[in-house]
């Protein structure tokens, strides 16, 4: 089963696809069909149901012309060892101050 923080952000989420649909003036039935879903299969997905595969999910946010969105999610992030190592290879660099006369 779904925490109840889980299933709070696919609540948000399916509120998020619902908004983005009719930004879109596109009704439910159109959506869903270009989705190549059922109605109910979209209500799910609009109102956070977890049963609704993340293939579904991707071929939507393609639909939405937001697929590069999928990106962001898992995406790879430095460890504090590695942003630590990197920031002692950058030579630091003097600031000049100018002589006033």
């Amino acid at each position: 089963m779904f925490s109840v923080n889980c299933g709070e952000k696919l609540r948000q989420l399916g509120r998020r696809l619902r908004d983005a649909r009719l930004k879109r003036n596109e009704p439910q039935r159109e959506f869903a069909a270009r989705l190549g879903v059922s109605i109910p299969t979209l209500r799910k997905m609009e109102t956070g149901d977890p049963s609704v595969s993340l293939g579904v999910w991707v071929e939507a946010l393609d639909l939405l012309d937001r697929l590069s969105d999928i990106d962001h999610l898992l995406a790879f992030q430095q460890s504090l060892f590695e942003q630590y190592d990197n920031s002692k290879k950058k030579p630091r660099q003097r600031v000049s101050r100018k002589k006033v006369s």
